[in-house]
Order: C-alpha cells, then structure tokens, then sequence
C-alpha cells in the first residue's frame, strides 16, 4: 500500500527574502491556486488573485492550475511572493474602459454646455457625416461591450488597478479629443465628401462584422476547454478566411475599422489612435504568433502576425 508524501512549502517575500509563510503537510497535488488560498488564510488582505508565486524571485510567475507535484521542486519548496496590487473584477473592467469613451463621445455630439466657447454653444455641424460618425463610433463599443459579456473568455479573472486607470486614460482621453473635433461647429467634411465617406463606411461595417466573426471562432475554439489546445483555423464564414494569412485576424479587422474611420471623418486624432492601436495590436500579435509556433509543429508557415505577407 503505498504511501502518500506530502510537501512543504515556504513562501519569501520576493524583495526582502523574509519568510512570510511555511505551509507543512501539502497534498502534492495541490494547485498553485489551491496554495494561494491556504496563503490568503495567513494574510487575508492578499487575496489570491493579488498574489504573484513565483520559484526564482526574477522568474516567470506561475500560473493557478500549475500542480505543486509536477513543479521543479524537491518535497520542500520554496516559493517567492510579489504582491500584483489592487485588482479589480472584468465587470468594472469593461465599464471603465468600453463604456467610457461611447458616453464622453455622446456628451460632444448632444452639445453638452460648456464644452465649446459660448460662441459655438447651441450651433451644431450640419454635415450628415459628423452623425454617421457618432453612429459608427457607438457601434463599436456598444459591440465590444456586448462581446465582453457574451463572447469572451478571459484567462484571469481580475485586472490590475493601476492597469485599469492607464488604460481609462488611454481610451477616455482619445475619445473626448476626436470627438471635440468631430463635432465641432467648424468641422469640414472629408475632401471627396460622399464618395469618400461612402466607401469607408463599407469597409468600416466589413471590418467590424470580421472582427465579431474572429471573437465568436477564438471563443468556439476553446469551449473544448483548456486542455484541448489547438490553433485557430478558418471555416465557412468568409470573414474567418484572414486565417490563412495571418494569426490574430481580430486585430487585422480592428485596424482596418479605425483606419476606416479615420479616413471617414478626415480628422487627424483618428488617425493617430488608429497609428497607436495598430503599434500596440502588432506587439500582441507578434507575441500570439510566436506561441503557435512554438506548440504547434505543424503551424502553418505562410501565416504572418497581423498584416498578410508583411508583418
């Protein structure tokens, strides 16, 4: 009858190497999740989705449904703790970062007082393209709104504060100065007017229904679960086809929206949100792109991160 070896396990704060906790007797196949609730019991105020575990103090964190047993460790390990800070639930996520710019965006476009000098008070744009971009701009986030709570699927459970409040300042700051100029009193309309506006508002409608169409292909591909990894590959939809070029194709059609907009209004904040998120877009992708590689020996080759043929 063979007999059960338990581990311990001492948890040091990562900066001072003081020891804050020394577990005795646990089951070895214990989860990292399972040890940061016995280390919540001991410091309460360290909830377990603030906690950081990690085995070298300048390692890569280790993830929840990491067991202890599989770890490389002996029967006693040693764990080094990093407190992540306050966090905060996806709810108040996607409040904060999705419903801010659609309300900010309105305020300019119903003329709230205050916002333009007393001059342009009461007068509004007379150009059909000012309220077909208010249309669009709503569009999106209404529909990343409604995606974060019926499509995706988040790998953590909370963000951190202070990531909240960047990001809030990011897509906050952005949405009121495009929109100061969008809906000012002395905004022109795009240059070829109608033909110009037209056709960005084709590709900006192509580009927004791509991209619902990725989201709802990404969240399909993991309702096998976790363990079942496999790569995203391209179905019937039309739209899932960008597969075959690129790897994060949601990104390509997130692009190819605001370029779509920016082009739409002519205005110059567009185009440089547009400039900042396809930066920021190409980095994830990269990153994204590199980890099908490297588990899938059988990725395909011709596959690019974001951009087909090019990047």
């Amino acid at each position: 009858m063979s007999r059960t070896i338990f581990f311990e396990v001492e948890i040091l704060d990562s900066r001072t190497k003081e020891q804050l906790c020394f577990l005795d007797k646990v089951d070895p196949h214990s989860t990292i999740g399972d040890i940061k609730s016995l280390f919540h019991k001991s410091y309460p105020k360290w909830y377990p989705s603030r906690q950081s575990l990690k085995l070298d103090p300048k390692g890569k964190a280790l993830k929840d449904d990491d067991v202890l047993q599989s770890l490389p460790v002996g029967t006693t390990a040693t764990m080094y703790f990093r407190d992540l800070g306050p966090q905060l639930g996806w709810t108040m996520v996607f409040l904060a970062e999705y419903l801010g710019p659609l309300l900010i965006y309105l305020l300019f476009y119903f003329r709230v007082p205050y916002i333009y000098t007393h001059k342009f008070a009461f007068t509004a744009s007379p150009y059909p393209v000012v309220s077909l971009a208010c249309g669009c701009h709503s569009f999106h986030y209404i529909k990343r709104l409604i995606e974060t709570i019926f499509v995706h699927r988040f790998s953590h459970g909370t963000m951190p504060l202070r990531t909240i409040v960047r990001n809030c300042v990011y897509y906050w700051g952005f949405s009121a100065w495009l929109a100061y100029y969008i809906n000012h009193p002395l905004y022109t309309p795009p240059f070829y007017r109608d033909t110009q506006v037209n056709y960005s508002l084709m590709a900006f409608v192509l580009c927004e229904a791509g991209n619902f169409s990725i989201h709802l292909t990404l969240n399909n591909l993991r309702g096998d679960g976790p363990k079942s990894r496999r790569f995203p590959s391209p179905n019937k939809n039309p739209f899932t086809w960008l597969f075959f070029f690129v790897s994060c194709p949601n990104y390509t059609y997130e692009v190819g929206a605001w370029v779509s907009f920016s082009i739409m209004t002519q205005c110059v904040p567009v185009a440089l949100f547009a400039l900042l998120g396809f930066i920021q877009m190409t980095i994830w992708a990269r990153s994204k792109h590199r980890t099908y590689t490297r588990e899938f020996k059988d990725y395909p080759n011709l596959r690019m991160p974001i951009l087909p043929f090019v990047l």
